[in-house]
């Protein structure tokens, strides 16, 4: 099966990392999404930030972390890889379309489940960049 590719969103608050929790899942994630087709990784982040928190990215602030691959969480035996991008946000984020859940989390304790993807990479990339 063909991995599923995803564009997430590192953003801090107060040193708080901001996760949601799809409807029906039991996974904390970043924020983003997949692209749809023939979409550009970037526009597809900021499509997905606006459908299911109601906010984007304020301009200038994006920056690539990196690219990362993990088990998918929500979805089992199939991979998922991800292009991460840390940026400010230009509104408080809402719930909306499939969010049912938002948790802003300490990244050095993290007191909800978290993605695979988060868990085992992002977060030990954030710890690693300081």
């Amino acid at each position: 099966m063909l991995p599923i590719e995803v564009v997430t969103l590192v953003t801090l608050h107060q040193g708080r990392l901001l996760t949601v929790r799809k409807r029906g899942t039991a996974h904390f994630m970043l924020p983003g999404g997949k692209p749809e087709s023939g979409e550009a990784p970037l526009a597809g982040l900021l499509r997905e930030l606006r459908e299911e928190l109601g906010c984007g990215v304020q301009a200038g602030t994006l920056r690539e972390l990196g690219r990362f691959s993990a088990q998918a969480a929500n979805e089992p035996g199939r991979t998922v890889n991800a292009t991460v991008y840390t940026g400010v946000l230009d509104a408080p984020p809402r719930l909306a379309a499939e969010i049912e859940a938002l948790a802003w989390i300490d990244p050095a304790q993290p007191d909800v489940t978290l993605a695979p993807l988060l868990r085992d990479h992002v977060l030990p990339a954030l710890r690693q960049r300081g």
